[in-house]
């Protein structure tokens, strides 16, 4: 879980919208967007109308236009 002062501060790339952690329901949803071959993630930042997620990675939001997922 980040901690929710950087949660506050953080928004995507591309939209600009605010990002909150996605839960394990939102987290499942995501996976199944996902492209064969890719990992599945452990955790994910999801943008405030949750079409768009962001791996987080050992607890390192990746927020890199390459690395969104369309859900």
């Amino acid at each position: 879980m980040l901690p929710k002062d950087l949660l506050e501060i953080l928004c995507c790339p591309t939209t600009k919208q605010p990002l909150q952690e996605a839960d394990s329901a939102e987290l499942e949803k995501v996976n199944s967007a996902l492209t064969e071959g890719k990992e599945r993630l452990e955790a994910a930042l999801l943008t405030a109308d949750k079409k768009y997620a962001y791996p987080i990675r050992n607890k390192i939001p990746v927020l890199l236009a390459e690395e969104c997922i369309s859900i």
